[in-house]
Protein backbone atom coordinates (compact mmCIF):
# COMPACT_ATOMS: atom_id res chain seq x y z
CA UNK A 1 0.00 0.00 0.00
CA UNK A 2 1.32 3.41 -1.22
CA UNK A 3 1.94 5.34 2.27
CA UNK A 4 2.63 9.33 2.05
CA UNK A 5 5.76 10.52 3.06
CA UNK A 6 5.40 12.61 6.66
CA UNK A 7 7.27 12.33 9.92
CA UNK A 8 5.43 12.58 13.36
CA UNK A 9 7.19 15.32 15.15
CA UNK A 10 6.70 16.54 19.11
CA UNK A 11 4.91 19.37 17.65
CA UNK A 12 2.65 17.77 16.03
CA UNK A 13 2.31 15.40 19.10
CA UNK A 14 1.61 18.96 20.90
CA UNK A 15 -0.61 20.39 18.38
CA UNK A 16 -2.66 17.43 18.51
CA UNK A 17 -3.29 17.57 22.33
CA UNK A 18 -4.30 20.97 22.27
CA UNK A 19 -6.65 20.83 19.84
CA UNK A 20 -8.40 17.41 21.47
CA UNK A 21 -8.28 19.12 24.76
CA UNK A 22 -10.46 22.46 23.20
CA UNK A 23 -12.75 19.39 21.11
CA UNK A 24 -15.45 19.28 24.05
CA UNK A 25 -15.42 22.98 25.11
CA UNK A 26 -16.32 24.33 20.86
CA UNK A 27 -18.11 20.84 20.57
CA UNK A 28 -21.08 22.26 23.24
CA UNK A 29 -20.62 25.87 21.56
CA UNK A 30 -21.79 24.99 18.18
CA UNK A 31 -23.94 21.70 18.61
CA UNK A 32 -26.11 23.70 21.17
CA UNK A 33 -29.21 24.68 20.14
CA UNK A 34 -29.12 28.04 20.75
CA UNK A 35 -26.15 28.68 18.26
CA UNK A 36 -27.84 28.03 14.95
CA UNK A 37 -27.00 31.00 14.20
CA UNK A 38 -23.40 30.99 14.87
CA UNK A 39 -23.03 27.23 12.62
CA UNK A 40 -25.01 29.35 9.54
CA UNK A 41 -22.50 32.49 10.26
CA UNK A 42 -19.27 30.46 10.22
CA UNK A 43 -20.34 28.41 7.10
CA UNK A 44 -20.88 31.59 5.36
CA UNK A 45 -17.52 32.89 6.28
CA UNK A 46 -16.14 29.07 5.34
CA UNK A 47 -17.54 29.49 1.87
CA UNK A 48 -16.47 33.58 1.33
CA UNK A 49 -13.00 32.24 2.71
CA UNK A 50 -12.37 29.66 0.44
CA UNK A 51 -13.42 31.65 -2.76
CA UNK A 52 -11.64 35.01 -1.90
CA UNK A 53 -8.07 32.35 -1.48
CA UNK A 54 -9.23 31.75 -5.37
CA UNK A 55 -9.64 35.41 -6.25
CA UNK A 56 -13.49 35.59 -6.08
CA UNK A 57 -14.24 39.66 -5.17
CA UNK A 58 -17.96 39.01 -4.26
CA UNK A 59 -18.15 40.19 -0.16
CA UNK A 60 -19.06 38.68 2.60
CA UNK A 61 -22.72 40.69 2.57
CA UNK A 62 -23.17 39.63 -1.10
CA UNK A 63 -22.72 36.00 -0.06
CA UNK A 64 -24.42 36.04 2.31
CA UNK A 65 -27.38 37.82 0.13
CA UNK A 66 -27.08 34.87 -2.39
CA UNK A 67 -27.68 32.13 0.67
CA UNK A 68 -31.15 34.19 1.73
CA UNK A 69 -31.91 33.92 -1.90
CA UNK A 70 -31.85 37.92 -3.16
CA UNK A 71 -30.32 39.29 -5.84
CA UNK A 72 -26.73 40.39 -6.09
CA UNK A 73 -25.38 42.37 -8.78
CA UNK A 74 -21.71 41.19 -9.53
CA UNK A 75 -19.27 39.30 -11.84
CA UNK A 76 -21.67 36.37 -13.15
CA UNK A 77 -18.60 33.42 -13.14
CA UNK A 78 -18.22 34.68 -9.13
CA UNK A 79 -21.95 34.50 -8.38
CA UNK A 80 -21.97 30.84 -10.24
CA UNK A 81 -18.73 30.23 -7.93
CA UNK A 82 -21.24 30.98 -4.51
CA UNK A 83 -23.81 29.08 -5.59
CA UNK A 84 -22.18 26.09 -6.55
CA UNK A 85 -19.80 26.30 -3.28
CA UNK A 86 -23.05 26.76 -0.95
CA UNK A 87 -24.66 23.42 -2.43
CA UNK A 88 -21.29 21.31 -2.36
CA UNK A 89 -21.37 22.27 1.40
CA UNK A 90 -24.73 21.47 1.91
CA UNK A 91 -23.84 18.24 1.15
CA UNK A 92 -21.12 18.05 3.79
CA UNK A 93 -22.54 16.21 6.43
CA UNK A 94 -23.23 13.56 3.94
CA UNK A 95 -20.09 13.09 2.07
CA UNK A 96 -18.08 10.15 2.48
CA UNK A 97 -14.49 10.96 3.33
CA UNK A 98 -13.48 7.34 1.71
CA UNK A 99 -15.29 7.76 -1.02
CA UNK A 100 -13.60 8.92 -4.74
CA UNK A 101 -17.47 8.88 -5.93
CA UNK A 102 -18.45 11.48 -3.76
CA UNK A 103 -14.94 13.66 -3.77
CA UNK A 104 -16.42 13.68 -7.77
CA UNK A 105 -19.42 14.08 -7.28
CA UNK A 106 -18.72 17.59 -4.65
CA UNK A 107 -16.25 18.29 -7.46
CA UNK A 108 -19.00 18.27 -10.29
CA UNK A 109 -21.27 20.39 -7.56
CA UNK A 110 -18.16 22.98 -6.71
CA UNK A 111 -17.49 23.81 -10.65
CA UNK A 112 -20.44 23.25 -12.57
CA UNK A 113 -21.00 25.30 -15.30
CA UNK A 114 -17.45 27.10 -14.39
CA UNK A 115 -15.16 24.17 -16.23
CA UNK A 116 -15.90 21.94 -19.02
CA UNK A 117 -14.09 18.43 -16.59
CA UNK A 118 -16.22 19.14 -13.68
CA UNK A 119 -16.39 15.71 -11.32
CA UNK A 120 -13.99 14.68 -13.89
CA UNK A 121 -10.25 14.25 -13.47
CA UNK A 122 -7.84 16.07 -15.70
CA UNK A 123 -6.92 15.00 -18.97
CA UNK A 124 -4.00 17.79 -19.41
CA UNK A 125 -0.93 18.58 -17.64
CA UNK A 126 -1.28 21.51 -15.21
CA UNK A 127 1.08 23.83 -13.10
CA UNK A 128 0.97 26.24 -10.73
CA UNK A 129 2.64 29.04 -11.71
CA UNK A 130 3.72 32.59 -9.59
CA UNK A 131 4.02 34.96 -12.34
CA UNK A 132 6.08 33.54 -15.15
CA UNK A 133 8.04 30.90 -12.87
CA UNK A 134 6.41 27.34 -12.08
CA UNK A 135 6.31 26.91 -8.87
CA UNK A 136 4.98 23.31 -8.79
CA UNK A 137 4.37 20.74 -11.90
CA UNK A 138 1.59 18.62 -10.94
CA UNK A 139 1.98 14.52 -12.73
CA UNK A 140 1.43 13.78 -15.93
CA UNK A 141 -2.64 13.24 -16.32
CA UNK A 142 -2.21 9.78 -17.54
CA UNK A 143 -1.64 8.91 -13.58
CA UNK A 144 -4.28 10.91 -11.86
CA UNK A 145 -6.61 7.86 -11.92
CA UNK A 146 -4.19 5.57 -9.92
CA UNK A 147 -2.41 8.31 -7.55
CA UNK A 148 -5.94 9.49 -5.82
CA UNK A 149 -7.03 5.91 -5.82
CA UNK A 150 -3.73 5.06 -3.99
CA UNK A 151 -4.28 8.04 -1.78
CA UNK A 152 -7.98 6.94 -0.70
CA UNK A 153 -6.72 3.29 -0.42
CA UNK A 154 -4.18 4.95 2.39
CA UNK A 155 -7.11 7.22 3.73
CA UNK A 156 -8.92 4.04 4.54
CA UNK A 157 -6.80 2.04 5.74
CA UNK A 158 -4.04 4.18 7.73
CA UNK A 159 -4.80 4.19 11.91
CA UNK A 160 -2.99 7.30 11.95
CA UNK A 161 -4.66 10.23 13.98
CA UNK A 162 -7.64 11.74 12.20
CA UNK A 163 -6.41 15.70 12.61
CA UNK A 164 -2.73 14.00 10.71
CA UNK A 165 -5.11 11.95 8.22
CA UNK A 166 -6.87 15.03 7.24
CA UNK A 167 -3.51 17.43 6.90
CA UNK A 168 -1.90 14.52 4.76
CA UNK A 169 -4.53 14.02 2.26
CA UNK A 170 -4.77 17.73 1.93
CA UNK A 171 -1.37 18.28 0.92
CA UNK A 172 -1.03 14.83 -1.10
CA UNK A 173 -4.78 16.40 -2.96
CA UNK A 174 -2.90 19.47 -4.17
CA UNK A 175 0.61 18.12 -4.80
CA UNK A 176 -1.27 15.48 -7.41
CA UNK A 177 -3.63 18.57 -8.85
CA UNK A 178 -6.19 16.24 -9.78
CA UNK A 179 -8.61 18.45 -11.55
CA UNK A 180 -8.20 20.74 -14.34
CA UNK A 181 -9.78 23.53 -11.65
CA UNK A 182 -10.69 24.05 -8.41
CA UNK A 183 -8.09 21.87 -6.65
CA UNK A 184 -7.54 24.34 -3.51
CA UNK A 185 -11.16 24.74 -2.71
CA UNK A 186 -11.46 20.80 -3.05
CA UNK A 187 -8.45 19.92 -1.03
CA UNK A 188 -9.76 22.43 1.96
CA UNK A 189 -13.15 21.07 1.74
CA UNK A 190 -12.24 17.13 1.93
CA UNK A 191 -9.98 17.98 4.68
CA UNK A 192 -13.18 18.95 6.45
CA UNK A 193 -15.22 16.14 5.34
CA UNK A 194 -12.52 14.00 6.66
CA UNK A 195 -12.38 15.27 10.05
CA UNK A 196 -16.33 16.09 10.32
CA UNK A 197 -15.97 11.94 9.95
CA UNK A 198 -13.94 12.14 13.59
CA UNK A 199 -15.94 14.96 15.16
CA UNK A 200 -18.99 16.66 13.55
CA UNK A 201 -18.22 19.86 15.02
CA UNK A 202 -15.86 20.48 12.08
CA UNK A 203 -18.64 20.91 9.89
CA UNK A 204 -19.06 24.35 11.36
CA UNK A 205 -15.62 25.55 12.03
CA UNK A 206 -14.31 28.26 9.93
CA UNK A 207 -10.78 26.81 9.71
CA UNK A 208 -10.70 28.61 5.79
CA UNK A 209 -10.67 32.15 7.32
CA UNK A 210 -7.62 31.63 9.33
CA UNK A 211 -5.92 29.90 5.84
CA UNK A 212 -7.24 33.03 3.71
CA UNK A 213 -5.96 35.51 6.59
CA UNK A 214 -2.73 33.52 6.46
CA UNK A 215 -2.40 32.88 2.97
CA UNK A 216 1.10 33.17 1.78
CA UNK A 217 2.30 31.48 4.83
CA UNK A 218 -0.63 28.91 3.48
CA UNK A 219 1.22 28.51 0.32
CA UNK A 220 4.82 28.55 1.91
CA UNK A 221 3.90 25.32 3.73
CA UNK A 222 2.97 23.82 0.62
CA UNK A 223 6.09 24.61 -0.82
CA UNK A 224 8.67 24.03 1.96
CA UNK A 225 7.27 19.88 2.04
CA UNK A 226 7.51 20.08 -1.62
CA UNK A 227 11.00 21.19 -1.15
CA UNK A 228 11.61 18.32 2.00
CA UNK A 229 9.34 15.82 0.37
CA UNK A 230 6.96 14.94 2.56
CA UNK A 231 3.91 16.95 4.14
CA UNK A 232 5.08 17.63 8.09
CA UNK A 233 5.79 20.75 8.12
CA UNK A 234 1.91 20.93 6.05
CA UNK A 235 0.77 19.11 9.08
CA UNK A 236 2.49 21.44 11.32
CA UNK A 237 0.91 24.69 10.02
CA UNK A 238 -2.42 23.09 8.95
CA UNK A 239 -2.63 22.02 12.82
CA UNK A 240 -2.05 25.65 14.37
CA UNK A 241 -4.98 27.02 11.87
CA UNK A 242 -7.45 24.78 12.83
CA UNK A 243 -6.09 25.37 16.87
CA UNK A 244 -6.02 28.71 16.70
CA UNK A 245 -9.55 28.33 14.27
CA UNK A 246 -10.97 26.66 18.19
CA UNK A 247 -9.40 29.15 20.11
CA UNK A 248 -10.94 32.10 18.28
CA UNK A 249 -14.49 30.96 18.43
CA UNK A 250 -14.12 29.64 21.80
CA UNK A 251 -12.82 33.29 22.72
CA UNK A 252 -15.50 35.19 20.57
CA UNK A 253 -18.19 33.01 22.23
CA UNK A 254 -17.20 33.85 25.81
CA UNK A 255 -17.49 37.85 25.42
CA UNK A 256 -21.02 37.75 23.52
CA UNK A 257 -22.43 35.42 26.29
CA UNK A 258 -20.44 38.11 29.23
CA UNK A 259 -22.23 40.76 26.81
CA UNK A 260 -25.56 39.51 26.26
CA UNK A 261 -25.98 37.60 30.02
CA UNK A 262 -29.34 38.71 31.39
CA UNK A 263 -27.62 39.77 35.03
CA UNK A 264 -30.90 40.06 37.91
CA UNK A 265 -30.55 42.61 40.52
CA UNK A 266 -29.64 39.19 43.00
CA UNK A 267 -27.27 38.03 40.77
CA UNK A 268 -25.40 41.46 40.74
CA UNK A 269 -25.46 41.42 44.83
CA UNK A 270 -23.54 38.57 44.71
CA UNK A 271 -20.90 39.58 42.09
CA UNK A 272 -20.45 42.45 44.30
CA UNK A 273 -19.97 40.30 47.10
CA UNK A 274 -17.67 38.14 45.55
CA UNK A 275 -15.60 41.30 44.51
CA UNK A 276 -15.26 41.80 47.89
CA UNK A 277 -15.14 38.64 49.48
CA UNK A 278 -13.84 35.80 47.37
CA UNK A 279 -13.91 33.46 50.35
CA UNK A 280 -17.53 34.27 50.88
CA UNK A 281 -19.72 31.08 51.81
CA UNK A 282 -23.12 30.86 50.43
CA UNK A 283 -24.22 31.24 53.93
CA UNK A 284 -22.61 34.25 54.33
CA UNK A 285 -24.52 35.50 50.50
CA UNK A 286 -27.87 34.74 51.48
CA UNK A 287 -27.51 37.12 54.70
CA UNK A 288 -25.77 39.54 52.36
CA UNK A 289 -28.37 39.32 49.19
CA UNK A 290 -31.10 38.91 51.32
CA UNK A 291 -32.35 35.47 49.89
CA UNK A 292 -32.23 31.99 50.60
CA UNK A 293 -29.38 29.71 50.28
CA UNK A 294 -31.47 27.72 47.87
CA UNK A 295 -32.03 30.94 45.69
CA UNK A 296 -28.62 31.41 46.15
CA UNK A 297 -27.28 27.96 44.48
CA UNK A 298 -29.60 28.72 41.57
CA UNK A 299 -27.86 32.14 40.97
CA UNK A 300 -24.39 31.04 41.43
CA UNK A 301 -24.78 28.12 39.07
CA UNK A 302 -26.45 30.47 36.43
CA UNK A 303 -23.56 32.86 36.58
CA UNK A 304 -20.93 30.37 36.35
CA UNK A 305 -22.61 28.66 33.27
CA UNK A 306 -22.67 32.24 31.89
CA UNK A 307 -18.86 32.58 32.48
CA UNK A 308 -19.36 35.38 35.04
CA UNK A 309 -17.74 33.54 37.81
CA UNK A 310 -15.87 30.33 38.39
CA UNK A 311 -14.92 28.15 41.77
CA UNK A 312 -10.81 28.34 42.33
CA UNK A 313 -9.69 25.24 44.57
CA UNK A 314 -11.88 22.61 46.66
CA UNK A 315 -15.35 23.30 47.86
CA UNK A 316 -14.11 23.42 51.00
CA UNK A 317 -10.74 25.41 50.77
CA UNK A 318 -10.98 27.30 47.28
CA UNK A 319 -12.80 30.68 46.90
CA UNK A 320 -15.10 32.40 43.98
CA UNK A 321 -13.25 34.31 41.65
CA UNK A 322 -15.44 36.98 39.01
CA UNK A 323 -13.95 36.94 35.64
CA UNK A 324 -13.68 40.64 34.33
Amino acid sequence: MYTPPFKITSRIIELISNISERIGEINSLLNSPQHVSLRKENRIKTIHSSLAIENNSLSLEQITAIIEGKRVLGNPNEITEVKNAIQAYDLLLSLNPYSEKDLLKAHKLMMQGLVNESGQYRTDGVGIFDGEKVVHLAPPAKRVPELMSDLFEWLKKSDVHPLIKSCVFHYEFEFIHPFQDGNGRMGRLWQTVILKDWKKVFAWLPVETLIKENQKEYYNALGASDSKGDSTKFIEFMLVIILNSIEEIIKTEKVTVKVTAKVTVNQKKIIDAIKANPFITQEELAQAVGITRKSIITNMKKLQQNGIIKRIGADKNGHWQVIE
